[in-house]
């Protein structure tokens, strides 16, 4: 038995929820097929959930795009839709004084992107405002927060089955062929069959996997598959002694163990940077090595030397995933329109890491963008 449906999207993460909710508001019918028993257990629940300002991506690239606007956007959802969320602010810090260059270009690079509230502090004024803060320098941004990642989805997913979309979980897809009538067939689970003129591809850490069982889609449109950890280390105690989110500056891979807070004040540090390579998703191990609290704590000690002794406890982690590998510059957001493979209806979007969640909205807009006759 095959159903029809105008638009399946896959993957109920925050990009596929918000993804489903732009497109069932412009009049689609759009059914959100997920693999497991919930939306968003993945990627998206295993973040910092930061709302990003914009800062660190190369000029006109999506992610800066996206991440420019989506932040704005994201802000103005939160408050008419009720998700929890804080501008906290936080502060790029330099712990070295051959580290300030790098202040410098990360304001220009911000200011590239139009991000023009950056500023630098340094000395009395950067210690009043952290007083336990190790640092010579260090980049303010006040438009950083916090969001509820969980809030923001279940609100984005009544918002789209508000607009008329269905969410289905337990429902992977296997199997798929695209038709030479605009079609495409996907084989959902136990060989329950959906036709479709519209597919979108948010599956995450399973984008590849999905576009590979795509019957007719050319291989050489899928992006080569990167995979890399991130675990993150709590602080036993109730809070921390700073009022806002403090990074190092970037490694190669990441954003470095930086400390983030809960709309609650709590303490968490992390992710890391832990290569996997190209394995299969339903295989990675999402426990916290404990043995990786003496690197975190050899870390966060050029910014916090007074972190106590045995103060830090595994957490949680997340993957990343990345298109760019170990030495590689960072990837751009690759999302595959029917302009790049000649499939109409088709969209994948690969590499959707941070700051994909900042950027879901924005990201949404895109879809439907690559969408338009």
């Amino acid at each position: 038995m095959t159903d029809e449906v105008e638009c399946v999207v896959v993957g109920a993460g925050v990009v596929g929820l918000a993804v489903a909710r732009r497109l069932a508001r412009d009049g689609r019918e759009v059914v959100i097929v997920e693999s497991e028993d919930a939306i968003g257990t993945k990627t998206s629940s295993r973040n910092s959930e930061v709302i990003h300002s914009g800062i660190y991506y190369p000029r006109g690239s999506l992610k800066a795009r996206a991440c420019v606007a989506g932040r704005e956007m994201l802000y103005r959802y939160c408050a008419e839709a009720g998700v929890a969320h804080r501008r906290f602010g936080k502060l790029i810090v330099a712990t070295t004084e051959d580290q300030r260059p790098q202040l410098q270009r990360i304001i220009a690079a911000a200011h590239a992107n139009g991000v023009t509230d950056l500023r630098l502090v340094e000395g009395p004024e950067l210690a009043e405002m952290e007083p336990d803060l190790s640092a010579v320098a260090a980049v303010l941004s006040p438009s950083t927060g916090i969001v509820d990642g969980h809030g923001l989805m279940q609100a984005l997913r009544r918002d789209a089955e508000d607009a008329g979309a269905s969410v289905v979980v337990h429902s992977p897809l296997v199997a798929g062929e695209i038709g030479a009538d605009a079609t495409i067939t996907v084989e959902l689970g136990d060989s329950f069959r959906v036709r479709c003129t519209t597919l979108v591809n948010c599956a995450g850490l399973g984008a590849w996997d999905v576009a590979a069982a795509l019957d007719g889609f050319p291989p050489g449109q899928i992006p080569s598959r990167r995979f890399a950890k991130g675990n993150y280390f709590g602080l036993d105690h109730d809070t921390a002694p700073f009022s806002r989110l403090i990074y190092p500056v970037p490694v190669a891979g990441g954003l470095g163990i930086h400390l983030t807070l809960d709309l609650d004040g709590r303490a968490r540090f992390g992710p890391d940077v832990e290569w996997l390579g190209d394995v299969d998703p339903a295989q990675i191990d999402l426990s916290v090595d404990p043995h990786r609290v003496d690197t975190f704590t050899e870390e966060i000690r050029w910014y916090w030397p007074g972190l106590p002794d045995h103060a830090l406890h595994p957490d949680y982690s997340g993957v990343r995933p990345k298109i760019s590998g170990p030495g590689d510059p960072d990837a751009d957001f690759a999302v595959r329109g029917p302009s790049d493979h000649g499939i109409p209806g088709l969209v994948h979007l690969f590499g959707i890491e941070s700051p994909g969640l900042t950027s879901s909205l924005a990201l949404a807009d895109e879809v439907a963008a690559r969408l338009r006759p």
